[in-house]
């Protein structure tokens, strides 16, 4: 029977057989098309017209698509549902046999999330994974838009308990479990159950060596083969298989310990109304939707872990509130820094995006943009505010990168590579003299009908561009007969009411647009790697 597919429902077959769970977004030209049960789904959920496909002959199966270009906003509302999705591209840019090549880049999932339209500016997306052992509790979280990566181990009495209070204080987006775990946790959680041998202590401990390219975990605080290294593996391992770019996004671990904060239950919690109201589980009316006046998203999330993991040391307290008072008591300085903020787009996020090869055009822009304000911040503070010292001292002003993105991209980029404009004239010598001949180019054709109607006397002539033929000259019928040998048409096509023709120096133009175009994109295409590969040697500082 499989012989009488056709070759792309085969193909289909074969990449939906590896990700059986999972709803494959396959991508069809302009749309990412669902098939069979995944078409059921996608249409029930998202309130899709479901159609029909015929894959063989007197065979047809459902079928639900899915435009490309807003692919985010079905995407998130089946991730909300809790569903995964694999995204499954073209690879190439031409068919083999007929078909082209396809494979999936990459699964989403709750904890996985990358795009800037899918994701909260003001929290963390914590994937977390929870090993549990007798009376000890591994947990390793991380949040791959920003790189954090973190463990810790927890000696319990009331094992369903702690850890329910260490959910409850990271909020995760996921959690990874294994199959065989059993215990009680409350409702509206995304749980995602995985092989028990996810969890194998030699096997976690060798991924997180390959992985950060140590023969030891003791820098990092770490035992091996300890629970924490169990938990921190397992999550690794998820990345690897549905988000692998994501993984040289965690360069680091860090092991906390809840000695370093006061614990507090989930009931405690609530009840203090940190984070939520009781009355309405709303932000508004919370202790954080009160002294929440951050103006970045880097700062909101941050003033967000401060009021989860509310310090003990008292060292730490006083050096917070030193800083505090340094703005309480000077309204103007502290209004001019506010204002300095408000320039600041999420540079956490957007490094790591570059750092992870996932950075579009605009991103660069914005991270400009961001670069350009801090030298204004380090000016106003650092004279003023002693308490601030130690924080200014970890500000780089990033000159140097600063000047490759001033001089290297343009000031209003293209959302895509797929589209030229992304570097500024005047960088690439190379790409500056291929915009210059398209621009002769150009400039004869937009001149070409002005000057043929003068040359012929034809009045109704008219230069028009199709994608079959590319550019011609279209002649009435009745005028068309008075075209002359000389003038060099070539009769391209005849229709109803008019001809069109070609001439061999508007095919020699036309090849030079559209060739320029190409190699203008090529270059720039490679120009940005080249930028972003400079860059991330400064993505640390």
């Amino acid at each position: 029977m499989s012989e009488e597919f056709t070759p792309i429902r085969q193909q289909y077959l074969e990449i939906k057989k590896q990700y059986p769970d999972t709803i494959v977004f396959f991508r069809l030209g302009d749309f990412y098309e669902t098939f069979d049960e995944d078409a059921e789904t996608t249409s029930r959920e998202l309130d899709l017209v479901l159609t029909s496909r015929n894959v063989a002959k007197g065979v047809r199966v459902p079928m639900a698509g899915i435009p490309y270009h807003a692919v985010e906003n079905y995407l998130s509302r089946l991730i909300d549902k809790g569903y995964h999705v694999a995204i499954c591209e073209q690879i190439g840019d031409q068919p083999t046999k007929g078909l082209f090549e396809r494979e999936v880049v990459r699964v989403v999932t709750p904890g996985t999330l990358i795009e800037p339209g899918l994701l909260k500016s003001d929290s963390n997306n914590y994937l977390m994974a929870a090993c549990v052992e007798n009376d000890k509790i591994g947990i390793a979280y991380a949040d791959i838009t920003t790189g954090e990566f973190a463990v810790t181990q927890i000696q319990s009495a009331d094992v369903t308990a702690d850890l329910q209070s260490e959910i409850t204080r990271l909020n995760p987006a996921e959690i990874l479990v294994a199959q065989s775990f059993d215990l009680p946790l409350s409702e509206n959680l995304h749980i995602t159950r995985v092989p028990d041998y996810n969890f194998e202590p030699l096997r976690c401990t060798e991924l997180l060596r390959d992985h950060f390219q140590v023969a030891t975990l003791d820098g990092y605080g770490l035992k091996e083969n300890s629970i924490p290294v169990r938990a921190a593996g397992c999550l690794l391992q998820y990345l690897q298989d549905n988000q692998p770019s994501s993984i040289k996004l965690l360069s680091s671990i860090s092991f906390y310990s809840l000695d370093d904060f006061m614990v507090l239950d989930s009931s405690t919690r609530r009840n203090l109304e940190l984070t939520e109201s009781l009355r309405n589980n709303e932000l508004k009316g919370s202790l954080l939707g009160v002294i929440d006046c951050t103006v970045t998203p880097m700062g909101k999330r941050v003033i967000r872990q401060w009021v989860s993991k509310p310090l003990t040391n008292q060292n730490g307290i006083q050096n917070r509130l030193d800083a505090v008072e340094s703005f309480f008591n000077d309204g103007m300085i502290r209004a001019e820094v506010r204002e300095s903020l408000k320039g600041m787009n999420d540079m956490e996020r957007l490094i790591n995006r570059i750092s992870g090869g996932m950075a579009i055009p605009r991103d660069l822009t914005a991270l400009r943009s961001s670069i350009r304000k801090l030298p204004e911040i380090i000016e106003i503070i650092e004279p003023i505010f002693p308490a601030l010292t130690p924080i200014i001292q970890k500000i780089y002003p990033l000159e140097v990168v600063k000047q490759i993105l001033e001089s290297a991209v343009a000031d209003d980029p293209p959302a895509t590579l797929m589209n030229t404009g992304v570097i500024r004239a005047g960088y690439s010598e190379e790409l500056d003299r291929i915009h210059q001949e398209s621009g002769h180019a150009r400039e004869w054709m937009a001149n070409l009908e002005s000057s043929e109607r003068e040359r012929t006397g034809i009045k109704t002539l008219k230069v028009s561009y199709n994608k079959v033929f590319g550019y011609y000259i279209e002649i009435s019928k009745a005028a068309a007969q008075e075209v002359k040998p000389e003038w060099g048409y070539i009769r391209k096509q005849t229709l109803t009411n008019n001809e069109r023709f070609i001439s061999p120096e508007l095919k020699e133009k036309e090849d030079a647009i559209l060739h320029a175009e190409e190699n203008a994109i090529r270059i720039e295409k490679q120009l940005f790697q080249e930028i972003l590969d400079t860059i991330r040697g400064y993505l640390p500082k």
